[in-house]
């Protein structure tokens, strides 16, 4: 039997326990950043409400477990999380970390890197915001017109909790440029890099830097399925040149969807609540149409999932 497991928020879950992952959701995030005197605040009863018909609905799709992404920053609620894992049989994966610069609290900013490290450790091995609920990954982002020198002091902090726990790092990263000074960062303090998410991979729209982030190692995440503001068929087109190229098992996929947002009406941003359900419904039909085999989306979108945000036992 595989001992690999997931760190969810009710409990850890065996890789073998589990069927569909989605790797990159949102059930709750304040992207007003934490200096606003009600960031991050809401009833977790009126989240639940609304949150719960999207995760029925995901249920009835298959999905097993979905990761959360919102980090600190852009408003991790462990309580609401909690809420909502009661109310789901989808196990749901909460973040350490933080998010880019101009997000990251105060408390945080004068941190040295071992510091930063110890925080984010005890968040994945005791728990969070003086809960015992664990984050199962560590989820980052960079500034979109280059790596600030706080961001590049987070990376580092990150290098060091994932060595000492196992935790994957996923790093919200637009385009290739920025995602190859990440890993000269990464690289240069020795991380393994199998153990990081190139989250919104498909920002870029070079196939060739794709295939460079799957020959290093690191998981190609392609996170805006069913959204109406990427070309769908571009997505299929980066999904079909990795998959040709044989590196099927370095593809995740994801809808990056949900976002209840606390300050917004009714928790709904302006576009509406965006449901967790296209991959299965839309995305995964056209893969099989264009002559992907069934084994080939069951590693896609079950095995990498679970490989990635995988503890090892001992790590």
């Amino acid at each position: 039997m595989n001992s690999e497991y997931l760190q969810a928020v009710i409990r850890q879950v065996l890789v073998d326990d589990l069927g569909l992952i989605l790797p990159h959701e949102h059930l709750f995030t304040d992207l007003r950043g934490p200096h606003v005197p009600d960031y991050a605040q809401a009833d977790p009863d009126h989240v639940v409400r609304v949150m719960k018909p999207f995760l029925q609905q995901a249920e009835q799709a298959g999905v097993t477990a979905l990761v959360e992404c919102s980090t600190v920053g852009v408003g991790r609620n462990i309580p609401v999380l909690q809420c909502l894992a009661e109310q789901t049989s989808i196990h749901l994966i909460a973040p350490t970390g933080v998010y880019r610069d101009a997000y990251v609290p105060k408390s945080l900013k004068e941190m040295s890197i071992a510091e930063l490290a110890e925080n984010w450790i005890s968040d994945i091995e005791i728990g969070m915001d003086g809960t015992g609920i664990r984050a199962g990954f560590i989820k980052l982002a960079v500034s979109d017109d280059g790596i600030t020198p706080l961001e590049a002091r987070n990376l580092q902090a990150a290098v060091i909790a994932s060595q000492r726990t196992g935790v994957v790092i996923a790093s919200h990263t637009i385009g290739g440029r920025l995602f190859q000074d990440e890993i000269e960062i990464l690289g240069s303090k020795g991380l393994d890099l199998q153990r990081f998410i190139w989250v919104h991979a498909n920002s870029e729209k070079d196939k060739r830097k794709h295939l460079e982030a799957a020959r290093l190692g690191v998981f190609v995440e392609f996170d805006a399925i069913g959204a109406d503001w990427q070309s769908q068929e571009e997505l299929l087109d980066f999904t079909l040149a990795l998959i040709e190229a044989g590196f099927s098992d370095h593809i995740l996929l994801s809808h990056d969807a949900g976002w209840y947002q606390p300050g917004s009406p009714g928790g709904s941003p302006e576009a509406g609540i965006r449901g967790f359900t296209d991959l299965v419904t839309e995305f995964i039909p056209k893969l099989h149409s264009l002559g992907v085999s069934e084994n080939e989306v069951e590693i896609i979108t079950q095995k990498n999932p679970a490989r990635a945000f995988a503890i090892f036992k001992g790590a």
